[in-house]
This record gives structure tokens, C-alpha cells and sequence, in this order.
């Protein structure tokens, strides 16, 4: 099988969708993940109606907060695959919000439940299938709300968003992630990164953001097509900046 087989969790919208539709359209075999089955079937049929002909998307049942599930969608892409080459880590959510002096801890509990546990309890069952790719890439899809340093820039544009603590929280504590297991596999070829999507309108904000969710995907391709001599353990994606270009790309601050 020469194939590359990549895994997108949360692909039945949004960033998610359009991760998996622009790596269908490298001849990547799409694996679409979705906790809901009725929403992943119909991404599966709108995947393969926008990638046409001989295009490979199977949708695959896989809640990231249930470790049942996703044993069981491990378990399944073994048996039909025996390998896996590229995981996105997409799933997340935003709940809650205001002064963090006013957090709703069961709120902040679901969100870390995704956006935190969830990628560990994915990438811990895939990681054998990962293994067995000849050079597979994991991306863990960030945001650059995540980055301490650029959230703590009284110059930046960051420090003007409101100053909730969950989702933020959530994504600095995903980019610890991601610099971890960077560590734990750096002796071998799997490549681990965060990507920044920048701010992309989709349900998560109520399409409040000024990019598109094809340019919210791009950080996530890119991260998930590097080549060998690419980096490992980096946040990487759109760069927002006071007064600077729209379409800037290169590595985050942690």
C-alpha cells in the first residue's frame, strides 16, 4: 500500500472539513473522525462529491473524550490499514467564558476534556499505527491565543481579546503537549507540531474571524506533508500581527 493515510479528528466541519478535503486533494486517503454519525456521513459524502472520482474518505466513528471509542476506531484502522501516516489532533471546543475570576470550572473541565485529554487519548491509542508509517506527522491544531508570549504583548493584537481563561488555557496546555511528545519522539521519524489556524470564522466563534476555513487549514497541511528535513516540536501557522501582512506564516512563540 503506497498511500498515505491521514486521521482528522473533528472533520465534520469547519477547519476539520477543509483539512481533510485539501489533503484528499493531494491523494491523501482521508480517514474522516466525527463523534456524531449522521454529521460524519454527510462530511463523508460531501468529501468525496468535492474530491470526485477515485478519491479514498471513509468517516470513522470516534468521540476523542471516550477512550472506548477511540480504541475502537484504533482497532478498525489497524485492521483495514495496519499503519497510520498522518494524525491531526482538530477535535476542540470553546465553552464558557468571561473573567477568569468568574470561570465556570465544570465549563473548563469540558473544554480541557477535548482540546487536552482528548489529544492524549488519541494520539497514545494511534501512536503504534504512527509507528509503523515510514515518517508519520502528528499535528495538534493550536492557536496562537495559546502562545503566553504573544497574549502577554501589551503591543500585540492579542492583548486586546477578551481575557478569558479556558480555551486559552486549554491551547497553552496543548502546546506543552505537543513540545512533550516532540521530546519523547525526536529519536525517530515522526514529526510533532501545533499549528496556529489564525483567527478563522467558524462555529467555535460564530464566523466572527477574518480568515477563511481554507486558510485555516493551510497551517495544518503544511504541518502534516512536511518533509524530512522539516521541524519537529514547534507552534507554526498564521502570524497576526499590528499592522503587518495578512497571509504571514512561520513559527509562534510558545
Amino acid at each position: 500500500m503506497t498511500t498515505t493515510i491521514a486521521l482528522i479528528t473533528g472533520a465534520n466541519k469547519g477547519i476539520g472539513f477543509e483539512t481533510a478535503r485539501q489533503l484528499g486533494a493531494r491523494g491523501v486517503t482521508v480517514l474522516a473522525g466525527a463523534r456524531d454519525e449522521a454529521r460524519g456521513r454527510q462530511a463523508e459524502r460531501a468529501l468525496r462529491e468535492a474530491l470526485g472520482e477515485g478519491a479514498e474518505v471513509r468517516f470513522v466513528p470516534l468521540d476523542v473524550t471516550d477512550a472506548k471509542s477511540v480504541r475502537e476506531a484504533a482497532d478498525w484502522i489497524d485492521r483495514e490499514y495496519g499503519r497510520l501516516d498522518i494524525l491531526v489532533n482538530n477535535a476542540g471546543i470553546a465553552v464558557g467564558g468571561g473573567a477568569p475570576s468568574q470561570t465556570d470550572l465544570d465549563a473548563m473541565r469540558e473544554v480541557y476534556e477535548t482540546n487536552v485529554f482528548g489529544v492524549i487519548i488519541v494520539t497514545n491509542a494511534m501512536l503504534p499505527l504512527l509507528r509503523r508509517a515510514p515518517a508519520a506527522r502528528i499535528v495538534n491544531v493550536s492557536s496562537e491565543v495559546g502562545s503566553i508570549t504573544s497574549m502577554t504583548d501589551p503591543a500585540g493584537p492579542l492583548a486586546q481579546m477578551p481575557a478569558s481563561l479556558a480555551y486559552p488555557s486549554s491551547k497553552s496546555a496543548l502546546n506543552m503537549v505537543t513540545a512533550i511528545y516532540a521530546r519523547e519522539l525526536r529519536d525517530t521519524p515522526i514529526k510533532v507540531n501545533a499549528a496556529n489556524p489564525g483567527y478563522t470564522a467558524t462555529d467555535l466563534n460564530g464566523h466572527s474571524g477574518f480568515r477563511s476555513v481554507a486558510e485555516g487549514a493551510e497551517a495544518s497541511v503544511h504541518l502534516a506533508t512536511l518533509d524530512a528535513d522539516g521541524p519537529s516540536g514547534i507552534l507554526w501557522g498564521h502570524l497576526w500581527s499590528a499592522g503587518g501582512p495578512s497571509d504571514a506564516y512561520g513559527p509562534l512563540p510558545w
